[in-house]
């Protein structure tokens, strides 16, 4: 999923993987999984990598292969909340349509939408390669 481009951006800067851990405080293990692209990267880690980069998330999660230069800016909950709310609704679809696409429950997108948590990177990476959304635009980086 994000491998090529994630491995790219840090051996930019000459990283190990295990430096980059280090950084990000989190296991070598957890990060290898993260450049194999055996796991999922958690959103708030998704975007602490794109600050630290200092690049776009689309070109992280390769939707893109484009990659822009963003500045690193704090997370700001109650808009991802807001646009996670209207990309839904922009495609006219309700909680029960975009909860079964992604194979979760209306109250779990409720959430999302309430802020109460933010959106799984999973869901926002599926979300914008069927629909061709920018995660950076849903998760208010620009």
């Amino acid at each position: 999923m994000y491998s090529n481009h994630l491995e790219n951006l840090r051996n930019e800067l000459n990283l190990t993987k295990k430096e980059l851990a280090n950084i990000l405080g989190v296991s070598n293990s957890i990060y290898a999984r993260w450049e194999k692209s055996t796991d999922s990267i958690p959103t708030r880690r998704l975007i602490q990598i794109a600050n630290y980069f200092n690049v776009n998330i689309d070109y992280i999660l390769n939707l893109t292969n484009n990659k822009i230069t963003i500045k690193p800016n704090a997370i700001n909950y109650d808009l991802i909340a807001k646009r996670t709310r209207e990309f839904r609704t922009d495609l006219n679809m309700t909680l029960r349509k975009i909860a079964t696409f992604l194979n979760t429950t209306s109250s779990t997108w409720s959430a999302y939408e309430t802020g109460k948590t933010i959106i799984l990177s999973s869901f926002l990476t599926q979300i914008c390669k069927k629909y061709k959304y920018s995660a950076d635009w849903v998760l208010g980086r620009k």
